[in-house]
């Protein structure tokens, strides 16, 4: 594999800084913080221009909290200068992790995603009789930085960029040399990267017959449960050995009896919602409606949150779900 080099200059170029700070602040120009910084855009820009050529990148200084949707998670948000540097890097290092992902790996990566991921699922799914669901335990706070910073070096040859990098890596941790911090835009590239070569394991030396990841969710299929079994121990010790990561125990059954994945039940000929998601939909639609009758939310407030949920139920067969939701709804007011 060939190692990208000389990556600095495209990536402190003032162009792809101010392409870094759209993108950065999509979603966000209501904020304050955006407003401050946009007011002094090209003073702020050529700020981190500087930081960049020089090699003193600020990290750290990270905002916490705490979300429960759909599971609990600490959430990293980073100063919003932060948040521009880490787009005007993956502006430019993108291409270099592209190349390294397999065709079935969807997380965090532009033309995939979650639906990508679930057609190619159920695929798979109507093909082969058994499925073993995989899970790395807490993952983001599992990743290894001597580990991760090893990938990266033979990936990248531009010292400086691996600097920042390795700047960025070690502003956060939660035991001693592990973690990457949830809501960094790296961390999703990183955290990604980082079963990169596991993916390999899996398609080249254990040849599984079909492999779909999302992030660290992963799922394999075989016609063999027993084959299926020994390569799941296989991996698992791939994964311990090699990365430092532990699996959640397997979930191993039959295609016909169901896969849950990405808030779905896939069975070989239709998709049902998952509990979980079921149970998501009737409370934020509670909430939702809520909102629009006591005044706080505007009707189009309303159809903002409300048409994105709805659309996530319209994947799997549950018209009747939605219909009996909302006449509970109507009832109940």
């Amino acid at each position: 594999m060939k190692r990208q080099g000389q990556l600095l200059q495209q990536i402190a170029d003032l162009k792809n800084l101010y392409e870094a700070f759209y993108k950065a602040q999509k979603g966000k120009v209501s904020k304050h913080y955006v407003y401050s910084y946009k007011k002094q855009l090209q003073q702020n820009l050529q700020r981190l221009q500087q930081q960049l050529l020089s090699g003193t990148v600020e990290t750290g200084g990270y905002h916490t909290f705490t979300i429960y949707d759909p599971k609990k998670r600490l959430i990293c948000a980073t100063p919003f200068s932060q948040q521009v540097l880490h787009h005007a890097l993956m502006n430019v290092c993108h291409a270099s992790f592209e190349k390294q992902q397999i065709a079935t790996s969807f997380a965090s990566r532009p033309g995939k995603g979650t639906y990508s991921a679930l057609d190619r699922a159920r695929e798979y799914h109507r093909h082969y009789r058994w499925f073993l669901k995989l899970d790395v335990r807490k993952y983001f706070e599992s990743i290894d930085h001597s580990i991760l910073k090893q990938q990266l070096c033979r990936m990248f040859k531009d010292k400086d960029v691996l600097l920042i990098f390795q700047q960025i890596i070690d502003s956060y941790s939660t035991a001693a040399e592990k973690s990457l911090p949830i809501g960094n835009l790296t961390s999703q590239y990183f955290a990604n990267h980082y079963l990169s070569m596991a993916d390999y394991d899996l398609k080249q030396g254990l040849r599984i017959p079909a492999y779909v990841r999302y992030m660290d969710d992963m799922v394999l299929w075989h016609h063999d449960k027993e084959a299926l079994l020994e390569i799941g121990y296989r991996f698992q010790e791939y994964l311990s050995r090699e990365l430092r990561l532990q699996l959640k125990p397997f979930c191993l059954n039959e295609s016909s009896k169901g896969l849950p994945f990405l808030g779905y039940l896939l069975f070989p000929g239709s998709v049902r919602l998952a509990r979980q998601s079921k149970k998501r939909f009737i409370q934020k639609s509670l909430l939702y409606d809520h909102y629009l009758q006591t005044g706080r939310w505007t009707q189009k407030e309303f159809a903002n949150h409300a048409l994105p949920l709805v659309a996530c139920t319209e994947y799997a067969d549950a018209r009747e779900f939605r219909k009996n939701v909302y006449s509970a709804m109507v009832a109940i007011e």
